[in-house]
């Protein structure tokens, strides 16, 4: 498997890829991929951190991260992860995550949050977000709302999560 950066070529493979695997998801708006195309064009967007996981010649996932802040100070949000049905289970996600997390903290991020499974993330040591004082905006379940601190001397946080506005949060 090979984990690099999302080109301008993988964009339809992409939008399929998010497209499948939310199409049976529990919690899912139906609008992932297109929420991918609209943070790529988005201030949020940070290239470096829009990943794709390539296995025997096809993609088969995607993990992005862009430009959230929580009192001011710029933080990572991780949406949307997706893998292809017939690929999940065989730790895509997993390597997607985990190389995502290794190039965020070499470009300087602080702490990536993430609302999502609260029985998946806790294993890559997302806790609840509020540990590190960020609130999650109205109508978002907490249990959901996790975080995660990159650099141990990072400052403590205070004040709501500001998603990027495409998220429409």
């Amino acid at each position: 498997m090979l984990i690099r950066q999302e080109t301008g070529s993988d964009f339809d493979a992409v939008y399929t890829i998010v497209q499948e695997a939310f199409a049976a998801a529990e919690h899912s708006d139906g609008n992932e991929q297109d929420l991918v195309t609209e943070l790529r064009g988005s201030a949020a967007f940070i290239p470096e951190l829009s990943l794709v996981a390539e296995t025997d010649g096809k993609l088969a996932g995607h993990i992005m991260f862009t430009r959230g802040s929580v009192g001011g100070k710029t933080i990572l949000v991780l949406a949307p992860l997706a893998v292809l049905p017939e690929y999940q289970q065989h730790g895509i996600g997993s390597a997607l995550i985990r190389e995502g997390h290794r190039i965020a903290a070499e470009l300087g991020y602080e702490y990536i949050s993430v609302l999502g499974s609260e029985t998946y993330y806790p294993r890559f040591g997302y806790v609840p977000a509020a540990q590190f004082g960020i609130k999650e905006p109205a109508g978002i379940p907490s249990a959901n709302f996790m975080a995660l601190k990159l650099r141990p001397e990072a400052p403590q946080l205070c004040g709501f999560l500001q998603y990027p506005k495409e998220f429409g949060l």
